[in-house]
């Protein structure tokens, strides 16, 4: 009764939360996905901050009033989604996109030969300020005409410009992101984003075409026009599945092929 009583007053504190006592329906959660729930907000929330430690599971239990096995399942699931990251001996704790094992989570592109992402140099073209076009306004729940951020860039492997990138981010959320800052940080965009703007990338939808490069294309990428290339559209969420980023790149897969892991 403790723990419900604990978990219903943070439901009336978050009315999207679904708390239910004794019953079955549509509507029931497991106490572990309740407690996932609560664990989730406080991540949202800045409790934790990437990289922190959070509170044991014997502390996690006695905060929520509930037995350390329902803790653990529960951040079972979070590390299972990469939110979470235990280290043994060291505790829990949250994930980052520094994490050698999370910073290339979301690029598949792999050589034919030798190693997967790690081997990319990165190349700014530009860092914009303009107003959303509808159909990414649209993708990222805007307004059309509402303030973003555009950014481009290329990706080189071994000197040869293997990926173009256009990013497009709300500019509410990312105020004060520049050229500089960009060209500035070493580390993986993500880890930028997470770190300096406070917007941590949970997943990532994608959909995958393949298209003629344009004469704009071909000449950064250095190809032929009408060459084929692989189109990735990716868009990724934040916390409570909200939209933050969409990416559209252009892959030359002349040397290398887009990966992925089926489970």
């Amino acid at each position: 009764m403790q723990a419900m009583s604990a978990l219903r007053a943070s439901s009336l504190q978050h009315p999207h939360a679904q708390v239910t006592e004794g019953a079955v329906g549509p509507n029931f959660s497991p106490l572990y996905k309740q407690i996932k729930a609560l664990l989730t907000r406080s991540l949202q929330g800045s409790e934790w901050r990437p990289g922190e430690v959070i509170p044991s599971e014997i502390e996690l239990a006695a905060r929520f009033k509930v037995s350390q096995g329902t803790v653990r399942k529960a951040i079972d699931e979070l590390a299972a989604e990469n939110l979470l990251v235990r280290r043994q001996g060291k505790g829990t704790f949250v994930a980052t996109h520094a994490e050698q094992k999370v910073r290339y989570r979301f690029l598949r592109l792999t050589p034919d030969v030798g190693g997967g992402g790690a081997g990319l140099e990165r190349q700014l073209l530009d860092c914009l300020r303009l107003r959303a076009p509808a159909d990414v306004a649209r993708q990222l729940d805007l307004r059309t005409g509402d303030a973003m951020v555009k950014v481009r860039r290329m990706l080189h492997a071994n000197g040869k410009p293997v990926v173009l990138d256009e990013i497009w981010l709300p500019g509410r959320l990312f105020k004060g992101l520049t050229a500089e800052r960009l060209s500035l940080h070493r580390g993986p965009m993500y880890g930028l984003f997470e770190t300096e703007f406070g917007v941590r990338m949970i997943r990532a939808e994608e959909k995958i075409r393949a298209v003629a490069a344009d004469s704009t294309s071909a000449e950064l990428l250095e190809v032929a026009t009408g060459n084929p290339l692989l189109s990735v559209e990716r868009l990724s969420y934040t916390y409570d599945d909200r939209p933050v980023e969409l990416r559209r790149g252009l892959y030359n897969t002349s040397d290398h092929f887009y990966r992925n892991e089926l489970s």
